[in-house]
């Protein structure tokens, strides 16, 4: 049997996080976005000096989901310019370890850790095309605030909806059964 752990990430830990961003996003995101915008924003999150700053400056938190050690998944979320709500910014897992609860559980992770910091509300952006996200924040009791296309600049735009959770109403999301086996 598999043992999931979060654990925050440091400085040391951000290339692997950024390796494992570049093999979700080249593998999920073909369909959703053009190949071309999916690498000039790999380019422009996860430039390493970019993570560094943000872990730095304390402006956004990493979590690392491991699995008996091994990296499978990440999350970051920090506060916003609106008193009393965290972003979630960040939530991936690795291919072979998705459809399993995982997700929910390091989103229920950082939906804990921003309440127990005073979160009242957590929002996210999420890709209009992007199903499997928009179904799986919904199960967790997300809702659709809004819709907003932003130029990310080299051409491209991010089409995306604004999902919002209260915190304070109905709390953060409780434990989550997951089947920690890896995809075949």
């Amino acid at each position: 049997m598999n043992k999931a752990c979060i654990t925050p990430a440091t400085a040391e830990h951000l290339p692997a996080i950024r390796d494992l961003a570049a093999h979700v996003w080249r593998a999920h995101y073909p369909g959703i976005i053009s190949p071309e915008q999916i690498e000039y924003m790999l380019a422009r999150m996860y430039r390493l000096e970019t993570m560094e700053d943000e872990l730095r400056t304390g402006d956004v938190r990493f979590e690392r989901l491991l699995m008996d050690g091994e990296l499978i998944g990440f999350a970051s979320c920090g506060s916003t310019l609106e008193a009393g709500v965290t972003k979630l910014h960040k939530l991936y897992l690795h291919t072979r370890w998705q459809r399993r609860g995982l997700g929910s559980l390091l989103l229920n992770h950082c939906e804990r850790a921003a309440h127990g910091l005073g979160a009242e509300r957590m929002i996210l952006a999420v890709n209009k095309r992007n199903m499997p996200a928009i179904a799986t924040y919904t199960r967790n009791g997300y809702d659709i605030s809004e819709s907003v296309r932003t130029d990310i600049g080299g051409g491209f735009f991010m089409d995306d909806f604004i999902m919002m959770k209260n915190l304070v109403q109905t709390g953060p999301s409780g434990a989550q059964q997951v089947k920690t086996s890896p995809a075949k």
